[in-house]
Formats: structure tokens, sequence, C-alpha cells
């Protein structure tokens, strides 16, 4: 464990009242056959699941966008896969357009609106989950947010390994999973993450 362990640091912290749920890069370029074999096929639905209880509860929910600049790309500003999918449904509280994988590396400045809102604890889920997901996570957690990760409401895709061959995007997952949690932060499936929502309702 790193010596400045986020999680640690804040195990001692008080409850706070407002949980931020950032929605990463949910675009329909994520939809392009180019990116091969995806896993978990109840990711959209499970996400859809989250922002519901999000409004239920009157929580802030963040939409981050990937806008890239890269020639080709299909997540090109203006072009079809740049655009939100069908679940992420009305206006958030927040969005967020960035360039990298990075949501506090966009704009606007992520981390000092949950600050100016007084917002400590955050949620993540969308895609990729080991890629702009985890990244923000990791992020998060060195800011000194609290960070949870919704697995389930995260996807990915099977990658080349380096010696050869090809990782699933199942044991992408995987590793994420025990990348972030107990370093990071938590990791979470998507029922325990409404149950915690729920939760802390009912405490207020």
């Amino acid at each position: 464990m790193c010596a400045g362990s986020s999680r640690a640091q804040r195990r001692g912290r008080p409850e706070v009242e407002r949980t931020a749920l950032i929605v990463v890069d949910v675009q329909q370029g994520f939809g392009d056959p180019v990116w091969g074999r995806r896993n978990n096929p109840g990711c959209e639905e499970n996400i859809a699941a989250l922002i519901e209880a999000w409004r239920e509860q009157g929580q802030p929910i963040v939409y981050v966008r990937h806008d890239s600049t890269e020639p080709g790309s299909p997540f090109t500003p203006g072009g079809r896969g740049n655009d939100f999918q069908e679940i992420l449904t009305g206006e958030p509280d927040l969005l967020v357009t960035k360039r990298v994988n990075s949501a506090f590396h966009g704009d606007p400045d992520l981390a000092a609106w949950l600050r100016g809102e007084g917002i400590e604890r955050i949620v993540v889920c969308g895609i990729q989950t080991n890629m702009c997901c985890e990244t923000t996570a990791r992020v998060a957690a060195n800011l000194d947010f609290d960070m949870t990760f919704v697995l389930d409401a995260t996807y990915t895709f099977d990658l080349p390994a380096h010696d050869g061959g090809s990782i699933s995007a199942d044991e992408l997952a995987r590793v994420t999973a025990a990348n972030l949690d107990p370093e990071f932060g938590r990791v979470v499936n998507t029922g325990e993450a409404v149950a915690g929502l729920s939760a802390a309702a009912v405490s207020r």
C-alpha cells in the first residue's frame, strides 16, 4: 500500500450527505465494431438504474463526455459517435468535457465544482472500465475524494497483450477491481451502490 493511501486516511471521516454520480463517456462511439469484443452486457441497464436512483434521491449527477481531437476518432465533436447514448436521460447537474482519460482534467474543473458544492463522495460508472473510469477513480482518490467504483456499471473490451495473445475484457475488469479496492476506494455492484444511497437518505 502506498504511504498516502487515500481510503485509509478517510476511514475516520463522518459520512457526508451528498454523493455525486460520475457517469463517464457513455457515448455512441463505443458501439463501433472496431472496438472488438466487450464484456458485461448488463452495463447499460445498471447505469440507467444508478441514474434513476440518484434522481429519486435528489443527488447530484455529472455526465462526462470525451471530445477527441485525434483524426478519425469516433468521439469527434459534431459526429454521432460523440453523442451520449440514450440511457443518459435528462440534464445532469454538471457536464464535463475532456480530451484525456481523467474526468478531473476536463472543462469545467470537476474537483473545483465538487468542492464548491460541498461534495466529498463520488460514485464512478461508465466506459471503459480500465481506461477513463479507472483513471478518473484513481485521480479522485488522489485528490482526497471518497471514491466508490460500480464495477458492473462499467464495461470494456479485449486488449492485445504485449507478450502475445489477448487479455479478455472480463480479466481487465478483475484487474481494475483489484487495483482500486482498497488502495483508492471501494468497488461495489449496482445493488450495493443503490442500497448505500438509500441508507444514507434514511439516516439524514
